[in-house]
């Protein structure tokens, strides 16, 4: 399995705000030039959710359906593919307030279930999942900091 992190500070943002932001997935393809689509099924206010993905990866889309479970007490929302390219895809959103700005942490696990390619899709995939939380996370809420250089120098967001 692949493990994938993306660490930011939102600053001046507190954390149920910028949780409520990044729950919001049909606004993705606004902000993240790989989304193609993100169709939510079932969201918030709900605790548990539905949505369907379509990331431009490689030469073609990969695609996948996810249930989420969204907790705001706890201010996470976790992940799990049941249907899609991934033979196992697993993550979760984790956001704490630091003072007056929000820390959120995106951890994720994958595995295509093909060894013979690891070395050519994962690093593939590792990039584009970072690229679309870094673009999403830092075009929601301006002055966003990232705790790695990953290259996002592509356009926040699409009209």
């Amino acid at each position: 399995m692949r493990h994938v992190v993306l660490e930011a500070l939102v600053p001046g943002e507190r954390a149920e705000t910028v949780l409520d932001g990044i729950s919001r997935f049909e606004r993705y393809p606004r902000l993240a030039p790989h989304v193609r689509a993100a169709v939510v099924h079932t969201g918030p206010p709900a605790a548990r959710g539905s949505s369907s993905w379509e990331l431009y990866f490689r030469s073609g889309l990969l695609r996948w359906t996810e249930t989420e479970e969204f907790d705001r007490e706890r201010l996470r929302i976790t992940f799990r593919q049941t249907d899609g390219d991934f033979d196992a895809f697993t993550g979760c959103w984790t956001l704490r307030q630091s003072g007056d700005d929000c820390a959120l942490r995106f951890d994720a696990e994958f595995d295509f279930g093909i060894p013979s390619m690891e070395g050519i899709l994962d690093p593939i995939a590792e990039r584009v999942i970072k690229e679309t939380v870094a673009w999403t996370v830092t075009g929601m809420f301006a002055g966003t900091t990232l705790g790695e250089e990953i290259g996002t120098a592509a356009p926040r967001a699409r009209p």
